[in-house]
């Protein structure tokens, strides 16, 4: 039983991550639907920092991130706020590198540094308390899904910079998950408006398939959010609303 859970987990997953990327640009095309006296959707995007922990000294990798978000309102100033971060990679550098089948690619690269980033879609769920109209804090967890994932091996050789990559998605579990909180502020007392935030997340899972390997992932996320489509559904409200109170 638990195995066809997460069978049908993962199969979800994959149907839905599909079209994902088709979704953004509806979203933009259709953002006022999106949007309800309780409910609040839009754009995010900004830059995070991800970190495998504890793992063979790896350093912090900065990647960018983007995606939509909803707010659903649930009481007073309490939300559920939820979406998907499309395009969102997770890795680390600074690591050493490890042998590989060719002899010529292990001379060149020996001395060298690898990075690895992991392309993952994330979903974050979060309980999101507002304070004074414009501060809030949120906590809850991120589970994730993974699509690519790629080591770079990177070495400067008499002056030439080299670079080699390899496909390494297959050294990678398919889902991720862990905890996740932080802090935003939003630039206008509106239940709506755009608002900048940073969140930590802090994975339980380790992604990694290899023997005697525990990577998971962590990150902290610098972000902004952008309202899409509220003015035309607020117009569009208002209008019902006259319109009722006229009949």
């Amino acid at each position: 039983m638990k195995k066809f859970y997460k069978t049908g987990l993962l199969v979800a997953f994959l149907l839905s991550s599909s079209l994902l990327k088709s979704q953004v640009l509806i979203s933009l095309l259709f953002g006022d639907k999106l949007n309800s006296p309780k409910i609040e959707f839009g754009l995010v995007g900004g830059l995070n920092r991800s970190y495998f922990l504890d793992y063979n000294n790896s350093s912090g990798l900065n990647n960018f991130n983007i995606g939509f978000y909803f707010h659903l309102l649930l009481k007073n100033n309490s939300y559920l706020s939820t979406g998907v971060l499309v395009k969102s990679n997770s890795g680390a550098t600074g690591m050493p590198t490890y042998s590989l089948e060719n002899p010529d690619v292990n001379n060149l690269f020996s001395s060298g540094t690898l990075t690895t980033i992991v392309n993952y879609f994330y979903v974050p769920i979060l309980f999101q308390q507002r304070f004074y109209q414009r501060f809030y804090a949120e906590l809850g967890f991120q589970v994730g899904l993974r699509s690519k994932a790629y080591d770079y091996f990177d070495n400067n050789v008499d002056g030439n910079d080299l670079s080699y990559k390899i496909d390494v998605r297959d050294d990678y579990v398919r889902l991720d998950a862990g905890l996740m909180g932080g802090l935003g502020f939003k630039f206008s007392k509106k239940q709506k408006s755009p608002a900048v935030g940073v969140n930590y997340y802090y994975g339980l899972v380790n992604v990694s398939k290899l023997e005697n390997t525990n990577i998971r992932n962590s990150g902290i996320y610098i972000y902004g959010k952008i309202p899409i489509g509220v003015k035309k559904a607020e117009r569009e409200q208002a209008e019902k609303e006259k319109a009722g109170n006229i009949k």
